[in-house]
């Protein structure tokens, strides 16, 4: 697998975006996914808010996520089936404002595959939306995806023997995040200005259509759901919570 992140100008808040990838990214190949961050894609859809106070973010962070609990280091929220920090509300690199993702962000994955697909020629081709993720008890931070598109991201080895011949029982392969994490750590974090990255090789299934629902796993079901309890982030939400 090959991992090419590209630097690029400063993108604009309301920029066309794919006409911004086709500008920086020379060659997108069959089988290639484009990992693109979502700072691009919160400026390109124009959801950047002027930043005016410390109450108005919160009030954005709770209007932004499903679920959400006050820590003394951020808001520990749920957004779009996703664990964040901050309903994914973003200050960085964000020239004073706040950066809000979108609501649909996987069609907004489809949009950009269908756009790559049409520009480069090719049929199967996958694209990765992603941001900053924080894993419990670990320091500091890794890419996830928040959507993708043209690929499955999950595989389920389920059933499959190891080496040994034992049948696995409950193991799924997180394709999707693997990929973007890989991506990051190219794409950096500051100042490199690296937010596109192509992924070749990838070992993954290209379809059509993406299933969002897949990457998903039920919150009752979840190895943290005694966790999210005891933290008052499992449940249905309450009305003004």
């Amino acid at each position: 697998m090959q991992v090419t992140a590209y630097h690029t100008a400063v993108f604009k808040e309301n920029e066309d975006l794919p006409r911004f990838i086709f500008r920086h990214v020379p060659q997108v190949a069959e089988r290639d996914i484009l990992v693109v961050s979502s700072k691009l894609v919160c400026l390109w859809k124009g959801l950047a808010v002027p930043y005016v106070s410390k109450r108005q973010k919160e009030a954005l962070i709770r209007r932004e996520s499903e679920r959400a609990l006050k820590t003394k280091l951020a808001w520990l929220t749920i957004k779009d089936g996703m664990v964040m920090t901050n309903a994914g509300i973003d200050e960085s690199n964000a020239d004073g404002k706040l950066l809000l993702l979108p609501h649909d962000l996987y069609a907004c994955a489809a949009q950009l595959r269908a756009a790559l697909c049409t520009q480069y020629g090719i049929k199967k081709a996958g694209v990765i939306i992603t941001d900053s993720l924080i894993l419990p008890l670990r320091a500091g931070v890794i890419g996830a995806a928040v959507a993708y598109a043209g690929f499955e991201g999950v595989r389920d080895e389920r059933g499959k023997e190891d080496i040994f011949g034992k049948k696995l029982e409950t193991t799924w392969v997180n394709l999707a995040d693997a990929l973007a994490a890989s991506a990051a750590l190219l794409m950096g974090e500051r100042r490199e200005r690296r937010p596109l990255c192509r992924i070749s090789g990838a070992p993954v299934r290209f379809v059509n259509k993406t299933n969002p629902k897949e990457i998903i796993y039920p919150p009752e079901q979840d190895l943290y759901a005694p966790l999210f309890r005891k933290a008052g982030l499992a449940g249905k939400r309450r009305k003004n919570d």
